[in-house]
């Protein structure tokens, strides 16, 4: 099978305007890359233990945004209608585009696999190890080692925003919490948690492939007993209440569940928030304390935010 490989080159601020649009117009994959991350990470062992050179040329000032669609009578109509929002929309602020839309076409498996390319193994805290299922490591005594194989499916565990959770999920969660993961994308921090001591685990996302990987990874990482995988759009899914909720999704979607945090958190309960630039931090803190929350912490990494919580 053919796919369209649309690539647009935007910056960090647009990436969730982007990603949105992306979306609604029936992305079947979606993958971010930041080539400067790329050209920093490739000078550092601890991080990544290797960077495919060829990657390193791409680098310039924002980030790549890649969504894939299955090549049909339609797909020139969706291309039109999304270079129109990215490029053309008069809505924008100060009228500037937000990206530049380019497509190419590709096979199913120079697509399923190119993503390899940028994932290699990850250290969190000294002691969390996110590796590919495909490479080697050696475990030290108290390593905690999560083995993925994400596919298109959002979440290697390099993002910013990702690290951060998991930083958090480390300092709070422990043999007695139960653990709700909203957008689990691939379901490392589903598996971070149930590896950390969790005694339950609830990962919902809304995307068909991010809970069929999300499955595949809990099962491989052996902690399916401990973690169940529902496909649902937030909290809908959620039974009962949680000690600790980690939702690693966008400022605005962070806010929406706010208003109903009550019912699914426990009385002084964590509530751990990501997702967020830098420049909506402000609104998320002030949706928590309208709804009596306290602060507890705010992370800044790179231009992303990660806030937690208790009420």
């Amino acid at each position: 099978m053919k796919w369209l490989e649309l690539q647009i080159k935007t910056t960090a601020e647009n990436e969730e305007l982007v990603s949105s649009i992306l979306y609604k117009y029936g992305a079947t994959g979606l993958a971010i890359e930041d080539p400067n991350d790329i050209l920093e990470l490739s000078r550092s062992e601890k991080d990544w233990d290797f960077v495919d050179p060829e990657l390193i040329s791409l680098s310039f000032d924002g980030i790549i945004i890649k969504a894939y669609y299955e090549i049909d009578n339609g797909i020139d109509l969706i291309v039109d209608k999304i270079r129109t929002e990215v490029e053309d929309n008069p809505l924008k602020e100060g009228n500037k585009a937000l990206g530049q839309v380019e497509t190419y076409e590709v096979d199913d498996t120079d697509w399923a696999d190119n993503w390899k390319k940028y994932f290699n193994t990850i250290i969190i805290n000294d002691h969390i190890i996110i590796k590919p299922s495909w490479e080697d490591y050696d475990v030290n005594e108290g390593d905690i080692v999560i083995e993925l194989d994400p596919g298109m499916a959002f979440g290697t565990g390099s993002h910013e925003t990702t690290m951060m959770c998991a930083e958090a999920l480390a300092e709070y969660v422990n043999n007695d919490s139960i653990v709700f993961d909203i957008g689990c994308g691939s379901g490392i921090l589903s598996i971070l948690a149930a590896k950390l001591g969790a005694k339950n685990v609830t990962a919902i996302d809304l995307d068909t492939m991010a809970v069929r990987v999300s499955k595949e990874n809990v099962e491989n990482n052996n902690v399916d007993n401990v973690v169940s995988v529902k496909q649902g759009n937030l909290l809908d899914l959620a039974e009962g209440k949680a000690d600790i909720i980690v939702a690693n999704i966008i400022a605005e979607i962070l806010i929406e569940m706010i208003e109903n945090l009550d019912n699914y958190l426990e009385e002084n309960g964590i509530f751990v928030g990501s997702g967020i630039i830098t420049s909506k931090v402000n609104m998320v803190k002030e949706s928590l304390l309208e709804h009596s929350f306290s602060i507890v912490n705010v992370k800044e990494n790179n231009g992303w935010a990660c806030i937690v919580a208790t009420k």
